[in-house]
């Protein structure tokens, strides 16, 4: 004798008492209704730049909230709503990025040439043709010799702080790093510029005293991100290579420091590019030169933050040339920036452990 099985009745919904399997809003409705929100606050506001997206996204918060109740459910409605509005978070957070972007974009490129980037600005007055080659070469000189300070102490730092710090003391080098982290960049400068005047006089200007300056911005940033990627590597891969007699030193070379190589790797990049765009500390102590010096101990040397300080703040007659380069100037910060943080990226890739 066969039986038949029939299907239980779907169970309710907890919030509406109805059955789970309900009709939903097709995929093209909360576009339609963004476009339509779009469109009314336009008309409302005489197609205002700002007035036209927030009239229509609260049309659209509002409409998609009573939409989604009446065809679906309470809790659908509010799971859009949220997510509306999160949507809408994120969409004000990047009008400023790009803001930025479009405008040292727009205004930059006009600079962009042959001359500009291989030319400095020695005896270049009026519309005469000018370029940042000093500022590069000055850029990417002090940010190498800072670089070179600050890895090797804050990597020695971190491996301390992870591998040997017991005690208090540890404690209180952290919350050093912490308060090192926020500083403001111009007691920077003015600890480098105090320094080096204690060895060669008041006005003295030079690069590598620009170095030291971003040098300790870059410490606290290398000595963190270092101590955190050191902190994940296993445990397990410690015990292993102590329970074969490797002393710790060793162990900590071949062992813990591959590991984490890649965590290490791109926090030193995004250091770089975190302390390669200040102006502040380079205007008290490396100063501006309008010719290429590729002697970071022998007088001023430019930098592209100062140099488009000064061609903004100081354009000379006519103003319209100097004010270009310094758009140009700002343009190629952010190209070397970008650069950075995708080089960042393929180092993360290339040396993860799982890639290994």
């Amino acid at each position: 004798m066969s039986t038949t099985v029939r299907p239980s009745p779907a169970p309710p919904d907890a919030s509406t008492g109805r059955s789970i399997h309900q009709p939903t809003l097709p995929r093209w409705a909360p576009l339609a209704l963004l476009g339509a929100g779009l469109a009314v606050g336009a008309l409302v506001s005489g197609f205002g730049l700002v007035a036209t997206p927030v009239i229509g996204g609260l049309i659209y918060l509002v409409g998609i909230y009573l939409l989604s109740r009446f065809v679906e459910s309470g809790r659908r409605a509010t799971d859009r709503l949220v997510t509306g509005i999160v949507a809408s978070m994120f969409a004000v957070a990047m009008v400023p990025l790009v803001s930025v972007i479009w405008t040292v974009v727009s205004k930059g490129a006009q600079a962009m040439n042959a001359t500009f980037f291989t030319y400095n600005m020695r005896n270049v007055v009026g519309d005469t043709p000018g370029g940042i080659q000093h500022a590069i070469w000055g850029t990417l000189i002090i940010t190498a010799l800072a670089t070179l300070i600050s890895v090797p102490i804050g990597i020695f730092t971190s491996i301390y702080l992870v591998e040997y710090g017991t005690g208090r003391l540890p404690q209180q080098i952290r919350f050093l790093v912490d308060v090192m982290t926020g500083i403001p960049s111009i007691v920077a400068g003015l600890f480098a510029y105090a320094m080096f005047e204690l060895f060669f006089g008041a006005g003295v200007r030079m690069g590598v005293g620009g170095a030291v300056a971003l040098s300790v911005l870059m410490i606290p940033v290398v000595v963190r991100s270092s101590e955190e990627m050191l902190k994940l590597v296993p445990n397990e891969l410690r015990e292993a290579a102590y329970a074969l007699g490797v002393p710790k030193w060793r162990t900590i070379t071949k062992v813990v420091l591959p590991t984490a190589l890649a965590g290490i790797a791109t926090g030193v990049t995004l250091a770089i590019a975190r302390v390669i765009g200040e102006t502040a500390p380079l205007l008290v102590i490396a100063g501006i030169t309008d010719s290429t010096n590729l002697n970071p101990v022998d007088g001023r040397m430019a930098t592209l933050p100062v140099f488009a300080y000064y061609q903004y703040t100081q354009p000379g007659i006519p103003p319209e040339f100097a004010i270009d380069r310094a758009w140009g100037a700002a343009l190629a910060l952010m190209i070397i920036v970008l650069v950075l943080n995708l080089v960042a990226r393929l180092i993360s890739y290339a040396f993860s452990p799982q890639k290994a």
